[in-house]
């Protein structure tokens, strides 16, 4: 991400700047208080549920292998495949020394676990484990356990080594000539490591499959238990529900199961199925991705997790629409049919008696009673809305037949406007669904302008829940953005019901989405700012909220400025007739490449060059290719480009407002795989749409692009016709702030968030209610670019006591802030 604007404080990171009240002002300037909050607690405001707030897991960045699932070997089950990864083979993450090889036979282990190793007399492998190896702590234990076969009497040495010698003493293992078998052993580790290596010896040629290694102290269960670090941080958050397994994992790929009739389907979406009963009976899976995962963590780990942390379990199924990319509408009956019986089959696994045929497997994993399932969502994200909701009546009306207390959630696309979202949310709102699930990852801008999106949400009508959100960074600066509209979020509580950041983990080696909430790696973990923001709203939500008003920051907004640009997506297009004209009809700049390119410079990827009388970015799979021209200082003009996609799987994006290369407009035509045209914003590298539409380019055609800019106005014609408008004219307010109240406690909870460079002096009138003259502040305060990483917590909070509270008192909230007040109620 780029970030070209810096603001640095005087105040080191993570310090509080307290001013308390009942201080007489100063006669000059500097004493008038910037800002007033007004609170009237004998009002109602929205009630808020426990489990309002709540976290998202999906299998996204190495979340689960080599991550939440505590297994320390990588590819236990030689299962890997090229179907998984280009690079992959059923050795990956393996070394032999001898003779070894794959086998896909008839005497595997199972029919579900394909493959298994053959391991020759006298040979042996070694697992490289996750991220820099097989980590280890001195003194702990770690349960060893394989599945083997000889055809003679045999032995396996185990050993647990680094570059520095042993970690743990070596185990010998005999194995019979009776068939597969499970062997275990047990090693303590003798000094900690972050780079072993498992190495398993045969003297006689002996078949190994479910080759595993797990620390034996893991988060409330073992075996098959979950990393106590990583579970633990989920844990401190104190979330009110956990939504698993996806996203992407769930809606996209084939929806046929895993059976010699569907060709043993590797690139499946998530079927809950395939993730029950004993661990060797699981198949793998091509993670979408773009690796493999094991379903060693599955629907009854992710049920017995969200019961530890007391979180609501929150699964999503698929509805046989693809999304992510692949919008395909399943026409299969039969599978659609199928489907909704294992949407049923699930609800009896988490709810049935221990008798049923469901819950009989639940209680055979070690959970007799019910696990007290009452949501359950269908699809994700799918952007063919009319297909989606046809086949989503059908799951509900199954559910809710056979189980009329579950509430169905549905969702409206992967947007947060545009056609698909309207569409989205007309559908359900005439069927009267129960809860939308709405994504979006937008510009810290965005989220610090749309505080007030719910405001006019129907109160009575479906209710939101804000399934994925995020603002595109791990800077302090995003933690503000995102704190910012939460305030907003409780505010609506009687719409909002459910609110969850994404995507929840990621692997620091195996990246494949940012921002994420906490970063690890194979020995240590950690929050980011973002995550200590979710923090401390999760753990001071209140019951109630308290109707309170805030005045708003004074700000001037100018006209839309910058140069212009022109970039592609994954395509090669050919621009020409470039013209610039100021309001007046002044020319800014003109340029048909009859000559050179010299007005242009190129900032992005890709391959520029004037070829007869065009500019024509010649690669078609580089992302984001953009070149600039102009003043950053123009405003109130005329663009006009004419364009031809000559290959690739999109469009054109013709940029404007250009200030530097994180900031700008861009038009985007025929993104999205050429499925739709959007307006997007970047701010600071991170971007929003503002407007979208339907509609694909047609490679060969060129087309007449014009954007119209008048102050903060900005119009778009294609081809002479009217596309759309839109005007940048909301303010991106840093203060914002909410008032709730806590049953339990008998406290007011007055949440403000100052993310902006300038203390905010404010005057708080609590509407005469009596309360003590202390109340605890708890404070996140840090500078705007601060981060978090595993040797250094720039942002963490910080608690003090606050005297002189009163009715009505004074106090200052530090720069770049989030503070919450917990004033004791008379």
């Amino acid at each position: 991400m780029s970030r070209t604007t810096r603001f640095r404080l005087g105040l080191g990171a993570g310090a509080v700047l307290l001013v308390t009240a009942a201080l007489p002002a100063p006669a000059h300037a500097e004493g008038v208080t910037d800002y007033t909050i007004r609170v009237d607690p004998s009002a109602t405001g929205p009630a808020i549920p426990r489990t309002m707030y709540g976290v998202f897991f999906e299998d996204i960045n190495r979340a689960a292998d080599g991550g939440l699932y505590a297994e320390l070997v990588q590819n236990r089950s030689f299962e890997y495949s090229a179907a998984d990864n280009a690079s992959y083979t059923p050795l990956t993450a393996w070394t032999v020394f001898g003779a070894a090889r794959a086998v896909d036979d008839s005497g595997r282990l199972n029919e579900r676990n394909r493959t298994y190793l053959a391991l020759g007399a006298g040979s042996s492998v070694t697992n490289a484990g996750y991220n820099t190896g097989i980590a280890v702590r001195d003194g702990e234990r770690y349960d060893f356990s394989v599945w083997a076969r000889a055809e003679a009497p045999a032995a396996l040495t185990v050993s647990l080594q680094d570059s520095g010698g042993p970690l743990a003493t070596a185990r010998r293992i005999a194995v019979n000539k009776n068939g597969w078998a499970r062997y275990q052993a047990t090693f303590t580790a003798t000094r900690t490591s972050t780079t072993g290596r498992l190495t398993v010896a045969a003297d006689t040629a002996t078949a190994l499959d479910m080759v595993s290694l797990f620390p034996r102290d893991t988060y409330k269960h073992q075996p098959n238990g979950l990393r106590k670090d990583l579970a633990e941080k989920v844990a401190a958050l104190r979330p009110g529900f956990v939504r698993f397994p996806g996203g992407c994992l769930v809606n996209t790929g084939s929806m046929d199961d895993y059976s010699e009739a569907s060709g043993w389907q590797r690139k499946r979406s998530y079927q809950w199925k395939d993730t029950v009963g004993p661990v060797e009976q699981r198949p793998t899976n091509a993670n979408f991705w773009g690796y493999n995962q094991s379903y060693g963590l599955g629907y009854y780990e992710y049920f017995r997790f969200a019961e530890d942390i007391g979180a609501m379990p929150l699964p999503v199924v698929p509805a046989l629409v693809t999304g992510c990319g692949q919008n395909r509408a399943v026409t299969d009956d039969a599978l659609l049919k199928r489907h909704i019986q294992d949407t049923l089959d699930l609800i009896e696994f988490a709810n049935g008696p221990a008798t049923s045929t469901w819950g009989k497997v639940r209680a055979r994993m070690g959970h007799p009673k019910p696990f007290h399932l009452t949501h359950i969502e269908v699809g994700n994200e799918e952007n063919l809305p009319t297909e989606f909701f046809a086949r989503f009546e059908k799951f509900r009306a199954a559910v809710q037949a056979k189980y009329p207390y579950m509430k169905v959630i549905s969702n409206s696309g992967p947007d947060d406007s545009g056609t698909v979202f309207d569409t989205a949310w007309k559908l359900n709102r005439d069927a009267k669904v129960d809860m939308v699930d709405e994504h979006y990852y937008n510009s810290t801008r965005w989220f610090l302008q749309n505080n007030d999106r719910y405001d006019s949400y129907d109160r009575s009508g479906s209710k939101v829940f804000l399934g994925e959100y995020a603002s595109q960074g791990n800077a302090f600066e995003n933690g503000l953005a995102e704190a910012a509209f939460m305030t907003g979020l409780e505010r609506n509580a009687d719409v909002v019901e459910l609110a969850s950041y994404a995507p929840l983990f990621a692997n620091e080696d195996y990246v494949q989405w940012r921002p994420d909430l906490v970063w690890f790696n194979n020995h240590a973990s950690w929050g980011s700012a973002n995550y200590e923001v979710q923090k401390l709203f999760m753990t001071n939500v209140g019951d109630r909220v308290v109707p309170s008003t805030a005045t708003g920051t004074p700000s001037v907004s100018g006209p839309v400025t910058g140069a212009v640009g022109l970039s592609t997506w994954n395509t090669s297009a050919a621009y020409d007739d470039v013209r610039v004209t100021g309001a007046d009809g002044s020319p800014l700049l003109r340029d048909d490449f009859s000559g050179d390119a010299s007005k242009w410079t190129h900032t992005g990827g890709g391959s520029w060059t004037v070829q007869d009388g065009r500019y024509v970015q010649t690669d078609d799979t580089a992302e984001n290719t953009m070149v600039q021209a102009g003043d950053p200082t123009w405003h109130d003009y005329d663009l006009h480009v004419r364009a031809t996609k000559k290959s690739g799987k999109e469009g054109f994006l013709v940029a404007f407002g250009v200030k530097d290369t994180g900031n700008y407009f861009w038009w985007n035509i025929g993104g999205w795989n050429n499925t739709q045209s959007a307006v997007e914003q970047a701010v600071d590298g991170g971007k929003s749409t503002l407007l979208t539409k339907a509609g694909s380019v047609e490679t060969g055609r060129a087309y007449d692009i014009d954007v119209k800019v008048r102050g903060r106005q900005v119009t778009l014609y294609l081809d002479g016709e009217e596309w759309g408008s839109f005007s940048d004219d909301k303010p991106a307010e840093p203060f914002r702030q909410v008032v709730t109240r806590d049953a339990k406690t008998g406290e007011l909870i007055v949440k403000v968030v100052n993310a902006q460079s300038a203390a905010a002096r404010t005057a708080i009138d609590l509407g005469g209610a009596e309360v003590a003259s202390r109340a605890k502040a708890t404070t996140l305060a840090a500078a705007p670019d601060a981060v978090n990483s595993e040797t250094s917590t720039a942002v963490a909070p910080r608690t003090s006591t606050v005297t002189g509270v009163a009715g009505t008192f004074t106090y200052t909230f530090p720069a770049n802030s989030v503070t919450f007040l917990r004033i004791k109620e008379k």
